[in-house]
């Protein structure tokens, strides 16, 4: 890898954004392209699939075979709620290599002996979430079902743009939350952007069922295409 590739490489992993270096098998020229980039490029459609999955692997385009080095961010999933639930939600979301961070200022909740080996901060949402570095390869849930927790948690998650939002409720209880999010000055983009009642509706009852459904629809919007996402919605 020629030492400007590899100094670009290294500039946007440090700053979390994907990229993915193709490498022609049979001369070994390489080249970056920026996840941004991908639309314009004429493999875009490969790279998108590629960086999906998360995964590199070789193709043929033009008659030549190409091997896709995918460099992706570790996916964060923050969790706004010390509950039941997530004490299911973080160590299920951990097998899957995400990097777990759960937020309740309820220190009565958000204790380690609830939450072993899980990262743990008993704040309000204004001051544990700014340094947390949210960003677009962040799924987030709110899982409190306390306005004063779950809805400013949820305006920092809109500005920073994370794949996933989900917030726990009925969909009564999301109609008033909605109203509530209007008032603090949500627009109707962010909030058609929560995932509400959160997760598939795989019938899920106990904590633990309600923690694999969140979790299946994280992924889904992780590694679906946008079409199929929709139906998975």
């Amino acid at each position: 890898m020629k030492l400007a590739t590899l100094h670009e490489l290294n500039a946007e992993r440090a700053a979390r954004r994907p990229v993915i270096i193709v490498t022609d098998v049979a001369n070994g020229e390489q080249r970056l392209v920026k996840a941004g980039d991908f639309a314009r490029d004429p493999l875009g459609a490969e790279l998108a699939k590629q960086l999906r999955m998360g995964k590199s692997g070789m193709i043929e385009a033009g008659g030549r075979k190409l091997f896709l080095n995918v460099y992706a961010p570790t996916a964060k999933l923050v969790i706004v709620g010390a509950v039941h639930i997530s004490q299911a939600l973080a160590p299920l979301a951990r097998s899957l290599d995400y990097d777990v961070t759960v937020v309740d200022p309820r220190t009565a909740f958000a204790s380690p002996e609830r939450f072993p080996d899980v990262p743990l901060i008993a704040e309000w949402p204004d001051v544990a979430l700014p340094p947390l570095n949210i960003d677009p390869y962040t799924a987030f849930v709110a899982l409190t079902h306390d306005p004063k927790i779950d809805d400013p948690a949820l305006l920092h998650a809109f500005k920073c743009d994370c794949f996933y939002i989900g917030a726990l409720g009925s969909r009564k209880t999301h109609a008033k939350r909605a109203e509530r999010l209007r008032a603090l000055g949500a627009n109707e983009t962010d909030i058609a952007r929560i995932h509400a009642p959160i997760g598939l509706p795989i019938g899920a009852v106990s904590p633990s069922e309600i923690a694999v459904a969140i979790m299946a629809e994280i992924t889904a919007q992780l590694r679906l295409p946008p079409k199929e996402k929709e139906q998975a919605a």
